[in-house]
């Protein structure tokens, strides 16, 4: 589902105080209170004036890293400059010139310069060493703050500084969106992307995210974004956007001061009278709308995740849940909210799974062969019931293994149906075999199940679909 939340970030309303408090003067009292864009104005004219200043001086003292061979080693020796700098206006000069040198970096010098970020900016083990002999004699605050110290790469002092440049935020994120590829051959730069991490669940606190409904009207930005980022049910140009957000749909998204009119992740939803069985009828531009009247079911129909940086911080949960409460407040009559999944691990799973025992034998290669249009009854059966079988009973550790089950479980939803044919688009068709997925939040049960599922491991799956496992 491209998954990947947040709450709504909740304005304070300004109020005037008690009469008796009021002051007697009257030019002040009536003094106008700026608005949001006036105030961005004034701090962003003040952040030019700093950069303009901070420019002028990194100019006195020559650019640093001149003399590098490589871009690596000269975006490098900016790092370590802005790592020691104590200069502000200056240091947040050389922050933007260390972002734009590495939008600029090649693409095969990135893997170099992580390397870099890796080696030539990790913790030093004997200070630590040192620091803990130190607070085991002494169990004092100083030196659990000096062991603190110690443990922290000044990796993270470095991305902290990066991140004070304009469009610093943006910068990382893209840098760790390159990073995450290439873990799985490089293990040792396993550290840095902790770093970037650890940082991003803290500047992407759901406290600072804005929700915003999105619709024909909203900023043409904005809907371009939704056409590049969707992931899960492609969006063809413009004709197809407006038909996602005529009357009967919705579009909710997070965004985040730092990130501008760019979405971290959104939500389509579909207002229906009953619940949906197949994707076609939902993304159909020339649809019949229902009467506002007769809308009693939400239907979550595709989450696209937009950054691939943000990959592990979780936006999701928190934006199901909002959207829930909006729609709510926004209508009446709505009793059923409920998701149109695919199941994007299943053919994968299918392509090596040992399957001796749960279907019959000689249809081993008829389930595990690509999905056409026209399926066997008996292998669609079998497909069906491995599906539910995957679905229920094949775990990563404690948790269900396919991402999107695991991502609305792990919310407090109920496998509620399972859906054959439901998606049978190439993509449906090689992903879930053309299966579609219910799962099913019931307000009055969503906590009782997330914590049942942390805490026990257990799946709240609805009776016909234990029957398919059966």
């Amino acid at each position: 589902n491209g998954l990947v939340g947040s709450e709504m970030c909740i304005r304070d309303s300004i109020r005037a105080g008690p009469e008796s408090n009021m002051s007697t003067d009257t030019t002040e009292q009536d003094a106008p209170v700026p608005s949001a864009e006036e105030n961005a104005t004034v701090l962003g004219r003040a952040l030019t004036s700093v950069l303009t200043a901070g420019r002028e001086i990194l100019a006195k003292r020559g650019p640093f890293g001149v003399d590098a061979k490589t871009p690596t080693d000269a975006l490098t020796a900016q790092c370590r400059e802005l790592l020691d700098h104590r200069g502000e206006a200056s240091g947040l000069a050389l922050a933007q010139q260390i972002t734009e040198a590495y939008r600029a970096l090649p693409e095969k010098e990135r893997l170099g310069f992580f390397q870099r970020l890796a080696n030539d900016f990790e913790t030093d083990r004997d200070i630590i060493l040192a620091a803990a002999e130190q607070y085991r004699e002494k169990s004092d605050l100083e030196h659990l703050l000096a062991l603190t110290r110690a443990v922290e790469a000044p990796r993270q002092k470095l991305l902290r500084r990066i991140n004070t440049a304009p469009d610093g935020t943006r910068t990382l994120v893209t840098l760790r969106g390159h990073l995450l590829p290439l873990l799985r051959d490089n293990p040792e730069l396993r550290a840095l992307d902790s770093d970037l991490k650890h940082l991003f669940i803290s500047w992407f606190n759901k406290g600072f995210l804005e929700l915003r409904n999105i619709d024909w009207y909203s900023p043409a930005a904005v809907l371009e974004k939704l056409i590049a980022y969707e992931a899960v049910h492609e969006i063809n140009g413009w004709d197809d956007l407006r038909g996602r957000l005529r009357e009967d749909r919705r579009c909710f998204a997070f965004f985040h001061p730092a990130m501008g009119n760019d979405p971290l992740v959104f939500v389509e939803v579909a207002l229906t009278d009953t619940i949906p069985e197949a994707i076609a009828p939902l993304l159909d531009p020339k649809r019949d709308t229902i009467d506002a009247s007769d809308v009693n079911t939400v239907v979550f129909y595709s989450i696209s995740n937009c950054h691939p940086g943000l990959a592990g911080i979780s936006f999701g949960n928190f934006l199901i849940k909002n959207v829930v409460e909006v729609l709510r407040r926004e209508m009446d009559g709505l009793k059923t909210f409920v998701t149109l999944s695919p199941v994007p691990g299943f053919r994968r799973w299918l392509e090596k799974a040992d399957l001796q025992g749960l279907i019959d034998e000689g249809l081993d290669e008829k389930v595990r062969g690509r999905v056409g249009p026209v399926v066997e009854g008996e292998v669609q059966a079998a497909l069906m019931k491995l599906c539910a079988h995957y679905l229920i009973k094949v775990k990563s550790g404690e948790l269900a293994k396919d991402p999107v089950a695991r991502f609305h479980l792990g919310n407090g939803a109920r496998l509620h149906k399972i859906h054959w044919g439901a998606d049978m688009t190439v993509n449906g068709r090689e992903q879930s075999g053309s299966i579609m997925v219910n799962y099913l939040y019931d307000l009055d049960k969503i906590e009782i199940n997330h914590e049942e599922y942390f805490d026990e491991g257990k799946i709240s799956v609805s009776k016909s679909v234990s029957r398919l496992a059966e």
